[in-house]
């Protein structure tokens, strides 16, 4: 059965029966936990990505999420770490497309903008049975949103701030019942010139930061169409650019430059039945990035193709293929890869409170083949009152990382003969759903891990090489919360966040295993908004506990809180014309910190946004 899947997949033979109007149908787009019964998933509404067009997903993750992101200063790389691992165990998805690149293994969520995409979840835990390779400490998954049926619509936003800040962005659409296209361009630019105390110098006297301004310009293109009842199109295309001064360490003058062009282009099909859906995909990722005089260039053209059925009101079933073939020309050495993929992932709903989710991967490359991929989890609503509910979330899965370009092809010092890291991911918890004039949402995991043949660049004599030496262990304890209640004409909403993270280094001292590198054991973050008709007032606070900068932990980084606040005015009008104003002050208390050692971030710092609705 397993293989005929596959195969219906792979030709497109679907039996479809009646068709389904799509009069009521937007883009088709199935909930991302559908198959991850048992999983923690945070969604990030449409109001908060509003609240952060103008700046990063770095920020958006480090300020409203679990997530650490290891940020190198203002507009540097930023790099995500998922439950303690590295940023190339985050997966990272746009419109169902891999995005990280293949040569590293991973994405800078400095260069990508919030204002270039409409929605945003995360996945945390293991997951390469659902998304495969580098889904280890979890994924991220971007996506356009497309309407029909809404006519012309129109927004220009323009946000100015401190340290030279000048965000533009201008976006448009137009929509009937069959057809729907949005365009949207963008502009970002800081001078990041902002002060700091240097402790590399002798009383650490105030510096102004040097060589760290950042460009960036990027254009969205979405395009959906209704071809017929049963038939839709969806192409979507993102080219950004970005030229960066690379900000020195505190004590240097270096004077870097770095220029990253990306594109990314894909198209589906969707066949609609009665119970089916029958997807088509295709894409390319192209990354170029110059750094000083030194190119390096990576391609990635996709092909995939999947089946979701139901089979009566109990089962739900996908099964799909992906064929990947990858390019690299790097300044020291031209390589190819070709991967394929086949999945499959049942859902079956034994009774109204209770759902269990199976999902199995087999993933190769060159001549290489990862075990097999198991994936389970459940969902079992235990506890049901008229206006609440408990619900119980468990699970256990497979994930792996395949070696980058880099680790087996750098010259000098690749290692073709690197084994692919593998994980295995257990997490349960519990989620508290309360609705009423006094609302909460909240949730509590424990989640355990370990990871084996974890790649590590090591000198081998004068030069360095990758080898699978390295075996962690993370497990820890997440809290999520979010309320909302109503006290007189006031509108009061409150989001808490808290985790304890252990990840530990068996390699070195098994019997005194110590927290790796640039990982905090502790780190939360909260918020909370009062709004009254279109005014809203807000207070936002993240703390992130001390950090070893390097192994053995002899030395370790402060742990630091930044406060922010922010007062929105949303329904400032001129005719049909809205035109919502906002003003945050970041940093509020001016606090002086790093995120890596010798790292300079701002202090206290202005923004001022206007966006009008067309």
């Amino acid at each position: 059965m397993t293989v005929l899947f596959w195969v219906v997949s792979v030709f497109g033979f679907v039996p479809m029966q009646d068709t389904v109007s799509l009069e009521q149908v937007e883009v088709y787009a199935p909930p991302l936990d559908r198959f991850a019964k048992g999983q923690k998933l945070v969604n990030f509404d449409s109001k908060v990505l509003e609240a952060y067009a103008a700046r990063s997903l770095g920020d958006l993750l480090q300020e409203q999420s679990p997530v650490f992101v290891r940020q190198y200063g203002a507009g540097m790389l930023a790099s995500p770490s998922f439950r303690g691992t590295s940023a190339g165990h985050t997966a990272i998805f746009w419109n169902g497309l891999p995005v990280n690149s293949p040569s590293l293994g991973q994405s800078d969520l400095s260069i990508l903008p919030v204002e270039a995409i409409d929605q945003a979840q995360l996945h945390f835990g293991s997951s390469g049975a659902l998304f495969g390779n580098e889904a280890i400490g979890g994924s991220l998954h971007l996506g356009s949103k497309t309407e029909f049926g809404k006519g012309f619509q129109g927004k220009i936003s323009q946000t100015i701030g401190s340290f030279g800040l000048f965000n533009s962005a201008i976006s448009g659409g137009f929509s009937s019942k069959m057809f729907s296209t949005k365009s949207r361009f963008y502009r970002q630019f800081a001078q990041n010139d902002f002060s700091y105390r240097d402790i590399s110098r002798p009383g650490t006297p105030e510096t102004k930061a040097q060589n760290a301004a950042v460009e960036q310009l990027g254009f969205v293109q979405d395009f959906a169409w209704n071809v017929s009842a049963k038939g839709q199109f969806k192409a979507a295309f993102w080219w950004n650019k970005a030229d960066r001064q690379i900000q020195p360490v505190m004590g240097s003058n270096t004077t870097d430059r770095q220029s990253d062009e990306n594109v990314r282009a894909v198209l589906d099909y969707f066949r609609f039945g009665t119970t089916s859906v029958w997807n088509l995909k295709t894409g390319f990722v192209r990354d170029n990035q110059f750094f000083n005089e030194s190119q390096n260039q990576t391609r990635q053209f996709f092909l995939a193709s999947d089946w979701d059925f139901a089979k009566g009101k109990s089962w739900q079933f996908k099964a799909g293929a992906r064929s990947t073939f990858i390019r690299g020309d790097l300044s020291t050495y031209a390589a190819t890869d070709q991967r394929f993929e086949f999945y499959q992932s049942a859902r079956w709903q034994t009774a109204e409170n209770l759902t269990v989710s199976l999902n199995l991967r087999q993933f190769a490359y060159l001549d290489n083949f990862i075990p097999f991929l198991p994936g389970i989890g459940g969902d079992w609503k235990f506890w049901e009152g008229e206006k609440q509910e408990i619900l119980l979330k468990a699970s256990l899965g497979k994930g792996f990382k395949a070696p980058t370009l880099n680790d087996r092809f750098w010259n000098p010092g690749g290692n073709p003969d690197l084994l692919p890291e593998e994980s295995v991911n257990g997490e349960i918890g519990l989620n508290w759903l309360k609705k009423g004039a006094f609302s909460w949402d909240q949730s509590l995991t424990y989640y355990r891990m370990q990871v084996e043949n974890w790649i590590i660049w090591l000198p081998r004599g004068s030069i360095w090489s990758p080898e699978n030496i390295r075996e962690v262990q993370n497990q820890g304890i997440e809290y999520q919360g979010n309320t909302k209640w109503e006290w007189g004409t006031l509108n009061w909403e409150m989001g808490l966040s808290y985790t304890f993270s252990q990840a530990l280094d068996l390699t070195s001292e098994p019997a005194n295993p110590r927290q790796l590198p640039y990982t905090p054991q502790h780190q939360a973050n909260g918020n909370l908004s009062a709004g009254i008709g279109g005014l809203a007032v807000n207070l936002s606070s993240f703390y992130v506990g001390q950090r070893a900068i390097g192994t053995g932990n002899t030395r370790i980084l402060d742990s630091y809180q930044i406060w922010n606040a922010g007062l929105r005015f949303s329904d400032l009008k001129w005719g049909k014309t809205r035109f919502p104003i906002s003003f945050q002050v970041l940093n509020l208390l001016d606090r002086d910190y790093q995120v890596l050692y010798l790292r300079a971030m701002p202090g206290r710092s202005y923004q001022l946004n206007l966006t009008i609705h067309l």
